[in-house]
């Protein structure tokens, strides 16, 4: 990891409040893997004072992108960035997903903009020879629906406004009652509620699966200690998401 000043390529506008931020890395590009984030100062100056964490969301030769929405003063001050502004970035950070092994069905499962990290993740294993995806996509509402370079998308939405009504872990329940669930290998990102419906029915069907958690990481590497969650080991009580994750086991965390 290091930290760089990164150019603009362009800050593309995907819905009312959702931006897609492209930035020139060779460095970060070449090096980057599914489920990996990187940890922005969004403007010189000490306001605001801490990192931004965002997952790379897709990577096209030396060009990174992150996807994300507009929830405060930094992610406003980001969506606001133009070809010839410079993005100060710390990166890569954090654990990456385990890429299945072969003869194995991914399952990408993604709720609202944690969705962020799956589109590398499917880029990825396209690049590795897999081309039997299934995704999982759920939203409050269609508007919020950001299918970014998601490949074979199946959609919930709790309006019933899109695809189906309801959340995208009862879409989940759905399809794993209807097809075989032998030989899966399970990624989520998304809200801990939806996490901890996750991580329930995957007891249900003894299967395992692999999260990443969404929490605020202001220094990004484990010094401020900021981001714990707490561990089903009871030796070792707490893990840090910055450095340890933010990609763990799901069924090796307590999920809030």
């Amino acid at each position: 990891m290091k930290i760089e000043l990164l150019p603009v390529v362009k800050c593309e506008q995907l819905t009312a409040t959702v931006f897609a931020l492209h930035l020139r890395s060779s460095y970060i590009s070449d090096i980057i893997q599914p489920g990996q984030f990187i940890n922005i100062k969004v403007q010189t100056g000490n306001y605001p004072l801490l990192r931004r964490p965002f997952s790379v969301a897709r990577t096209h030769r030396d060009v990174i992108t992150i996807i994300f929405d507009i929830v405060g003063e930094g992610t406003r001050i980001l969506s606001e960035k133009r070809p010839g502004d410079t993005v100060d970035v710390l990166g890569p950070l954090g654990h990456s997903f385990t890429l299945p092994s072969a003869g194995t069905r991914p399952v990408l499962v993604a709720g609202g903009l944690g969705m962020a990290p799956m589109p590398l993740l499917t880029q990825n294993l396209k690049a590795n020879g897999f081309s039997n995806i299934e995704t999982f996509l759920g939203a409050r509402s269609k508007q919020f629906l950001v299918d970014y370079e998601l490949t074979n998308v199946k959609y919930a939405t709790d309006d019933g406004s899109a695809g189906h009504h309801g959340t995208v872990i009862s879409l989940l329940d759905e399809w794993l009652e209807n097809n075989s669930h032998n030989e899966l290998s399970i990624y989520a990102c998304g809200p801990n509620p939806m996490l901890r419906g996750l991580q329930e029915l995957l007891r249900v069907y003894s299967l395992s699966g692999e999260i990443s958690l969404e929490c605020v990481m202001a220094c990004g590497i484990g010094i401020c200690q900021g981001c714990p969650v707490e561990s089903v080991n009871s030796t070792g009580r707490y893990r840090l998401v910055c450095n340890e994750g933010p990609v763990f086991d799901i069924h090796s965390v307590m999920i809030q």
